[in-house]
């Protein structure tokens, strides 16, 4: 589609549901190879990115099958391949998040470069450095990485020199099933983090921290299958209010978390639109 034409003025107004978070749903799909047990995944929205994760946890031995409409159940008991597809690791960023895993569950991973969207300097750094303290030792052969543990990855003291959303994804995901201990300093804390930790946390690992900046790991032997939802995406909450107010509409929007949506009102309020939740719903008026 080249265009989109807009026939005008009209109102936006209803209820609306929002879909599932991308963000979250990445890595909450990786984590599901900490185990080889049944995992379930629910509001999982069905986009590009998310297909082709999918696609290389396939190729990688997993089995991975749609049902109730945004469902996804995931049984990663037979991973046998871990070297990952260069033609969908090109399509998406959302690749490296499988090193973590990998690396937990097989002890070594190759990979070339993440692709996806380029916005801004997107570095490796702060998740191979990480790794490195636990154990892990990285290769480049010209195209693609190699890394690889010499065993059990270790449990360490780890300050991010960025606070990296995918690092600190990778890093709580490898803790989970490391040997002792692993405290991560300027961790990432958006809405889709705290999620994977609720997702690990009903799985069996001990995280405390949530929501902050640290966090710490304590790793165990084996993680066990579960049933976890993904959270609402609070940009496409955020464009349904901006949507709203421009019209002068009245919509409730389902399932939002005021927590998630707390740093998006206030920006709201300054603008002079305010919002109200009713019966677990966010209304705006």
């Amino acid at each position: 589609m080249d265009s989109f034409e807009i026939i005008g003025p009209g109102r936006i107004e209803g209820n609306f549901t929002p879909k599932g978070n991308k963000n979250a749903a990445l890595p909450m799909i990786a984590a599901a190879c900490l185990t080889d047990e049944k995992v379930i995944l629910r509001n999982v929205p069905k986009i590009h990115d998310v297909e082709n994760l999918i696609e290389l946890l396939r190729l990688s031995g997993a089995k991975c099958e749609w049902t109730e409409g945004d469902s996804l159940r995931i049984e990663a008991g037979n991973l046998n391949n871990f070297d990952l597809d260069p033609d969908i690791c090109s399509k998406i960023r959302a690749s490296i998040l499988l090193a973590g895993p990998f690396l937990a569950r097989n002890g070594w991973v190759r990979f070339p470069p993440p692709g996806g969207d380029v916005i801004g300097r997107r570095r490796l750094d702060t998740h191979f450095s990480a790794l490195e303290s636990m154990g892990v030792e990285i290769k480049w052969d010209g195209s693609r990485y190699l890394l690889k543990s010499g065993g059990r990855l270790k449990g360490d003291n780890i300050f991010l020199d960025e606070p990296s959303v995918t690092g600190t994804e990778n890093i709580l995901m490898a803790a989970s099933l490391a040997e002792g201990r692993t405290v991560i300093r300027n961790a990432a804390c958006e809405p889709h983090i705290q999620d994977l930790c609720g997702m690990l946390s009903k799985m069996g690992s001990e995280i405390k921290g949530v929501s902050t900046n640290r966090l710490e790991i304590e790793g165990v032997r084996r993680l066990n299958g579960t049933d976890a939802s993904v959270g609402p995406d609070y940009i496409e909450i955020g464009s349904v209010i901006a949507l709203a107010a421009l019209t002068g509409g009245e919509v409730r929007i389902q399932s939002v978390k005021k927590e998630d949506v707390d740093p998006i009102l206030i920006s709201f309020r300054k603008l002079g639109i305010e919002t109200v939740f009713q019966d677990g719903c966010l209304a705006v008026l």
